[in-house]
């Protein structure tokens, strides 16, 4: 067997026979960061405990949005919201009231099935657990998957004997559950075209029924006798998944009042190609932007003297219920931002008008909308695959089923590769924020620091998806452009991305919050 010095000897061998100077993102400590954060982060809830614990670790104090807030120049902060949102922000030293807010928005949330408030399902002699989809997922990709639960329960607690209630994360490892295919003897044209049902098709298998659920006489605290509240609560959830989830939780089944629930994978996010070139996991739409934009914010940061000469503030905001709209009160579309911008600015203005150097401030602000971009996909192009940069650099394997008949999927001059970085997203109709003064300023940090970047525009003859930026650039008045990475089989349980381009947009943010005040102070728009 090879030694390890043999075994890097012939990856840099690969290396420089697939193009030279190519960036080892295997060997990148953000990429392997970034499949942590993705393996301890099967929902929203669980990304902004993570978000929380490298926050910490990296000196920001947390501070409540029901509190009064006391904020000094040159010290870093965060707060959530509903637990699935959270805003961080690092004070430079020399801000004033009136300043800028240098953000990076994100969203916490991905396409998935959640349980319903009444789960419990039998058919056939199953347990099935009755789910709705979020969002607009590839749900097909989600059966014969090895499956699981995880969320937040809200969990009843004695103290002083009185009831009072938390919320407590809770993650199954272990596969629980499947959503199986029909046979192909008992369906044979299934391979002319699946049509997933989202109401009959989307239940998750468990285990036959043999379980019961055992009650007792006695106060809950809530007015009910347990063996009513058990009763009920049996009624609309298995018993056994209640049990589950209590000895995850470490409660009493009958102390778990509510909860929020998705299925998940159990797969874990790994490294992928013959060259570990490739992440393959779950969620990076849109993980992958939060967790770079959160790690260049705090690196950024690090240092005594980073915000010595800060004039503005530094900030990252990761949202909830993107993928559904932004309209929730801890979505992008509520007032959380613009509420962090007005308490900041606040904080340290004495004046009677804060309202006008809260305008002020918004006018010198600046925001980067950081999701995921469509990468090229070599199936769906009517010339085939034929560039010859990423073959050759960056050799891997498609396996190509396509059908005799197939369509172009992106504008012939717009065409976004993996391993090519950042993506300017474009739109006329305003379905994304960039315009060309925030382009310009983007792609300027980027020549600056010798980064790639990629435009795309969507085809004329197709429909555009959208982002938070057009959402806070009319919500808050703000200047935004909209990027994000180039990744393929976007809303599958199953994606991926080139891991050089998880470096490139870390190292592009940090920049961006390092260089964004000097480079706007020679930009001259409105004057």
């Amino acid at each position: 067997m090879p030694n390890e010095e043999e075994k890097r000897t012939k990856q840099a061998r690969a290396a420089s026979m697939a193009g030279g100077d190519r960036r080892d993102g295997a060997n990148s400590t953000v990429v392997s960061d970034l499949l942590d954060f993705l393996n301890s982060s099967p929902t929203a809830f669980h990304a902004v405990d993570e978000a929380k614990k490298l926050l910490n670790d990296a000196g920001f104090e947390q501070i409540l949005e029901r509190e009064d807030w006391n904020l000094q120049a040159g010290n870093k902060y965060y707060f959530t919201r509903n637990y699935s949102t959270i805003v961080a922000f690092a004070i430079g030293k020399k801000f004033v009231a009136g300043n800028g807010f240098h953000i990076v928005g994100a969203h916490t949330d991905s396409p998935c099935p959640k349980l319903k408030p009444v789960s419990k399902v039998v058919k056939g002699g199953y347990l099935e657990v009755g789910v709705q989809t979020y969002g607009g997922g590839l749900w097909h990709t989600w059966f014969d998957r090895d499956l699981t639960v995880a969320g937040r329960l809200i969990v009843r607690e004695k103290k002083d004997g009185s009831s009072c209630y938390s919320h407590r994360l809770v993650r199954i490892k272990e596969p629980i559950m499947r959503i199986p295919t029909l046979a192909i003897h008992l369906d044979r044209g299934v391979n002319d075209g699946f049509k997933v049902n989202t109401q009959s098709h989307l239940a998750e298998l468990n285990k036959v029924e043999t379980v019961s659920i055992l009650t007792e006489d006695g106060d809950g605290g809530d007015g009910r006798k347990s063996s009513e509240r058990k009763k009920s609560d049996s009624k609309k959830h298995h018993s056994l998944l209640l049990k589950l989830l209590a000895s995850e939780a470490g409660c009493e089944p009958d102390d778990i009042c509510d909860f929020e629930l998705q299925a998940c994978d159990t797969q874990p996010s790994v490294l992928g190609g013959a060259m570990k070139e490739f992440i393959f996991s779950g969620r990076l739409d849109n993980l992958c932007m939060s967790f770079c934009s959160l790690k260049a914010l705090i690196d950024a940061t690090l240092s005594e003297s980073s915000l010595e000469d800060e004039t503005g503030v530094r900030m990252v905001a990761l949202f909830d219920h993107e993928e559904v709209g932004s309209d929730s009160a801890q979505g992008a579309g509520s007032p959380v931002v613009l509420d962090a911008l007005s308490r900041i600015t606040n904080s340290f203005s004495a004046s009677v008008s804060k309202a006008k150097v809260l305008e002020k401030a918004i006018q010198k602000s600046f925001c980067v909308s950081a999701d995921m971009a469509h990468a090229l996909h070599p199936n769906y192009m009517v010339c085939g695959f034929q560039d010859s940069w990423v073959a050759n650099r960056h050799p891997f394997i498609f396996i190509c089923l396509m059908s005799a008949v197939f369509q172009d999927k992106h504008e012939e001059n717009h065409q976004p590769k993996l391993h090519g970085g950042l993506v300017i997203k474009h739109n006329a109709n305003q379905r994304y924020a960039t315009n060309a003064v925030t382009s310009f300023i983007f792609r300027e940090i980027a020549d600056r620091h010798n980064l790639p970047v990629q435009d795309f525009v969507v085809r004329n003859d197709m429909g555009c998806g959208s982002t938070i930026g057009p959402i806070l650039a009319s919500g808050v008045g703000i200047r935004t452009v909209d990027v994000g990475a180039p990744q393929l089989s976007m809303h599958s349980i199953r994606e991926m991305c080139a891991t050089d381009d998880v470096t490139h947009a870390y190292e592009h943010f940090k920049a961006y919050f390092e260089e964004f005040g000097d480079l706007d102070s020679r930009i001259k728009v409105d004057v």
